[in-house]
């Protein structure tokens, strides 16, 4: 399942024939502005012509992206419950949309420590999920570069984070390629490849990832800068993604770019690269992917 990040300007049933155009299978969406903290209810009709879109399209939204604006590690009391609250609006939004996925990143300690931040990222997972107790969307913490004081760019930071947070069955991972590859992770050989995806089952279990970003780096391996670049034109080629494509226990994992965009034409050449890079059909067989801390299979997307 190979899709993009794509935009919901004109209203929310866009997304899926924009994604349609730029030759999805699936798409990453936000669900309301991402440079502001309220948002307007859902009106009905709007949540009936997404999901009709959807049908028309075959285009699958599988994941919303929470606004940047939230920092759940913020020091600032005003500004964590602030962020806790949009987070749960957030997940509210994907709930009546029918939305699986949450992505969100951690946040940043902001000198605090790091120790603090986590704490206070599990406090706010645990805040959001208290006061959705019926909600099905499942909250994915997002690996990251690890630029300035952000946490998320240890896979040790993602499982203090889980291990602390109280309704862990419905909070995951995503997995960002130049999140990682920028923080210090190695993939640009298979051989690199294996051993970090080992040390992060080891760390988070394979089972618990749920998306992978697929965008290429502008800056170094460990730069700690997060700058996304097209696919095979950064600093981590275009034969490393193959690695991820291949990988049976990946195979249904939806793959979302976040690679720089002008036009649906850019999404569409990013596409077309990847699929370049599939050997065969990928098909999930049973015991290829590890149990998540706590015991349980990452569920399927298919």
């Amino acid at each position: 399942m190979l899709g993009a990040h794509v935009s919901i300007a004109g209203g929310l049933h866009n997304a899926p024939h924009n994604g349609k155009a730029a030759t999805c299978d699936v798409v990453q969406i936000f669900t309301r502005s991402r440079t502001q903290w309220t948002a307007g209810r859902l009106p009905p009709q709007d949540v009936e012509k997404f999901q009709q879109a959807q049908e028309a399209t075959k285009v699958r939204v599988v994941c919303a992206h929470a606004i940047y604006l939230i920092n759940l590690a913020s020091p600032d009391k005003a500004l964590f419950r602030k962020s806790w609250r949009a987070l749960l609006d957030e997940m509210n939004r994907c709930d009546l949309l029918g939305i699986p996925l949450l992505v969100a990143h951690p946040g940043s300690h902001v000198g605090s420590g790091e120790g603090k931040g986590l704490k206070r990222v599990a406090e706010a997972l645990n805040r959001a999920l208290d006061r959705s107790p019926d909600g099905k969307v499942t909250i994915c913490l997002e690996t990251t570069a690890g630029q300035g004081t952000s946490l998320g760019h240890r896979f040790e930071h993602l499982a203090e984070i889980l291990h602390r947070v109280e309704h862990r069955i419905r909070v995951d991972t995503c997995l960002d390629t130049c999140h990682i590859f920028a923080a210090g992770y190695p993939i640009q050989t298979r051989k690199e490849y294996r051993a970090t995806m080992k040390a992060f089952d080891a760390v988070l279990g394979l089972g618990g990832l749920r998306v992978i970003h697929m965008n290429d780096s502008r800056r170094d391996l460990g730069s700690r800068v997060d700058r996304h670049e097209h696919i095979g034109r950064g600093r981590i080629g275009k034969e490393p993604f193959g690695f991820f494509l291949n990988d049976r226990r990946l195979a249904r994992v939806p793959k979302i770019l976040e690679t720089p965009k002008k036009s649906p034409r850019d999404d569409r050449i990013n596409l077309k690269r990847l699929r370049s890079l599939v050997k065969r059909k990928q098909a999930a067989s049973p015991g290829t992917a590890s149990t998540r801390p706590g015991g349980r299979k990452g569920p399927e997307h298919g």
